[in-house]
């Protein structure tokens, strides 16, 4: 693989993992539009499955209208039998036959409706289901990650009140070296002080001729001579 290759392929890595990273970071916005369209799309099912059983309810109402027409064509056909009026009953018994091919069609198709009602009843109640097991993770994982944050945030407050309080700490032991150095300084001046003023009183002494009297090894003779007689 040349340089170029490799190149495209880094870049390829990357905005896949910069897609992820937005995916990731708008995960919860997402299931939330998933959810209201999943919502959506159950509303609609409710407003399909109304229609089919209204339509359901249409033909059973059609095949009770047409049960109670056979019916009351078929009296009119043996009355007409009975009256020896083959040519009327023929063409009321062609009534029938038309009345029983409109029953039959109507019949099945609400048997149609019926399964298709029920189908989409079951559906509907699965995707019911569903959407509530959806929506509860969705509050756990909302509730969760509102932990999550809570507790970054006072892990981060909590580093940064470390920080401040060893710069703090740090900014209190300069304070104290400064104290100790200019202590240390004021003394030494104060010494130095001293040094003068002694220095410039023996000065003074020697100049007048006044000078301390030095010890001699007759004066120490005769201090001893004189502790030896106590």
């Amino acid at each position: 693989m040349n340089i170029w290759a490799k190149m495209i392929t880094a870049l390829r890595g990357g905005v896949h993992e910069a897609g992820e990273a937005v995916l990731d970071s708008q995960a919860l916005r997402i299931l939330d539009q998933e959810v209201r369209d999943a919502t959506e799309e159950l509303r609609q099912s409710r407003d399909g499955l109304t229609a089919i059983i209204a339509r359901q309810k249409l033909a059973e109402e059609k095949c009770a209208q047409l049960k109670t027409n056979i019916t009351e064509y078929e009296g009119y056909a043996v009355q007409a039998l009975e009256k020896d009026d083959q040519a009327l009953a023929l063409e009321v018994a062609e009534k029938i036959a038309t009345l029983e091919n409109q029953y039959r069609t109507e019949g099945e198709a609400a048997t149609g409706f019926a399964s298709s009602a029920d189908d989409l009843r079951r559906a509907i109640k699965a995707a019911e289901q569903n959407i509530k097991r959806l929506k509860q993770q969705i509050d756990t994982v909302k509730a969760t990650e509102s932990v999550q944050r809570a507790q970054s945030a006072v892990a981060e407050r909590h580093s940064g009140s470390n920080s401040k309080l060893r710069t703090a700490m740090d900014s209190l032991e300069r304070i104290k070296e400064k104290q100790a150095l200019k202590a240390a300084q004021m003394k030494a001046a104060n010494e130095l002080a001293e040094e003068s003023q002694q220095d410039s009183l023996q000065e003074k002494l020697e100049k007048a001729g006044i000078s301390p009297s030095a010890t001699g090894a007759a004066d120490v003779l005769e201090r001893l001579k004189k502790k030896s007689s106590n």
